[in-house]
């Protein structure tokens, strides 16, 4: 997260825009090895094609160029979002290329849709002789290499560790935390839940000894009711005694040494960093994958069309399969350039976070009197925050209470005013 600007009396501290998903390179690399594919099965389709006579085999090599279009333009946009990731001119990195890359996938994927669907209501009002020697087994041979080229844009079966170590100390680094300033120094208060029922954990930054007797917590809930945690001395941080109930959505009131602090947790999605949020989602690689699984679910229509052709004669069954694959990747479409067009517009990517933002600034009598946020890439997100407080602080406190709970928070720009008398 960048350094806040605000009434803060020390310079911004420099700070880097790099916004690429955390997978960027593999990605690349993933979509260069399906273009591969995709670029060689064309090839052969076309060679062998002109070679024995079969304009199906033709046609279907030049159908697959599409693909290779598509993923060389997915390709392209990793490449150059890579290249020129920090490039000055780039107010707020090339994280959003590829969403501007899917968006015109996404395009070419309607079009695509549109001929689809031209080509095949004309053969239902004019059916042409069907060659189901040579239509079958290409078809069944694109059905392959798209399964491949999905297999292959989804990971190629790497399997990926999601589990999440924590140290001796207590301190999660997923764990959802505070920082609090006492007396005492730096305070810790977070909810841990690694491989255990959710309990509070605090901690002092400074090495200081906590005592037991002289921290608790009180938790309130939406609807008002409350409970008290006694605390337990582990090994170098305090442990409430008692789990934490879900939901763990409740305003907390810590005191530490007589000094209270209230603040306000909130359910969390747990988010796997790889694309099961909006905030995390790789729309470059969506717009890939959709096109080669689009070309799956075509191919096993016109498959299961072809074979009830051929065996009762219902020529008809193949423009129809064509029709219903080209509803089906125009649906797809839609979906993509909605989202994407959202990006590229700076839409709220993600309206509960924005409602989490707001509740979080709120929960110590402080008003969020204005808010901005917008994507910057798969993963990232930039806000601008702007605060009344009657007691202003100075804007390092409130950046580092949001860093402490929204990972995805990596540009922020802070204002502080005071509150008129």
């Amino acid at each position: 997260m960048d350094a806040p600007m605000g009434p803060a009396s020390s310079p911004p501290t420099p700070h880097g825009h790099v916004f690429l998903g955390q997978g960027h390179a593999q990605a690349e690399q993933r979509t260069r090895s399906v273009i591969a594919l995709c670029g060689a099965m064309m090839i052969i389709e076309i060679i062998g094609g002109l070679a024995f006579g079969s304009i199906a085999l033709v046609a279907d090599g030049l159908h697959m160029s599409t693909h290779a279009g598509a993923l060389l333009l997915a390709a392209l946009a990793y490449r150059y979002a890579r290249r020129y990731a920090e490039d000055p001119r780039f107010s707020f990195g090339t994280g959003k290329l590829g969403d501007l890359a899917g968006f015109t996938s996404a395009i070419m994927l309607a079009m695509i849709a549109v001929l689809i669907g031209y080509e095949a209501v004309g053969r239902l009002f004019a059916p042409v002789p069907i060659r189901f020697a040579e239509a079958i087994p290409i078809a069944t041979l694109g059905l392959a290499v798209n399964v491949a080229s999905a297999w292959l844009l989804s990971g190629g079966g790497h399997h990926h560790d999601h589990g999440h170590g924590h140290h001796e100390n207590g301190h999660d680094e997923h764990a959802e935390e505070y920082r609090l300033s006492t007396r005492l120094g730096v305070v810790v208060v977070g909810i841990f839940e690694e491989n255990q029922p959710p309990v509070f954990r605090i901690r002092a930054e400074s090495g200081v000894s906590l005592a037991a007797s002289a921290v608790s917590v009180e938790t309130v809930r939406p609807g008002g009711g409350r409970q008290r945690f006694a605390m337990i001395e582990r090994n170098g941080f305090l442990q409430s005694a008692d789990a934490i109930p879900e939901p763990h959505a409740f305003a907390a009131q810590v005191t530490v040494n007589g000094e209270a602090h209230r603040l306000a947790f909130e359910e969390h999605d747990h988010e796997d960093g790889h694309g099961s949020s909006i905030a995390h989602r790789d729309n470059n690689m969506r717009a890939a994958i959709i096109h080669v699984v689009a070309d799956a679910a075509v191919s096993v229509m016109v498959i299961i069309g072809l074979l009830l052709a051929r065996a009762f004669g219902w020529l008809w069954m193949d423009p129809l399969a064509g029709i219903v694959g080209a509803c089906v990747i125009a649906s797809w479409s839609f979906g993509l350039i909605r989202d994407t067009g959202a990006i590229l517009l700076d839409m709220v990517p993600d309206r509960s976070v924005a409602e989490a933002v707001r509740r979080s600034i709120e929960a110590e009598g402080d008003t969020l009197a204005d808010l901005h946020m917008w994507r910057l890439g798969p993963g990232h997100l930039g806000a601008i925050v702007a605060i009344v407080s009657p007691y202003p602080r100075e804007p390092d406190f409130y950046r580092q209470r949001l860093a402490a709970r929204f990972r995805s928070l990596s540009h922020v720009t802070i204002e502080v005013q005071k509150a008129p008398a």
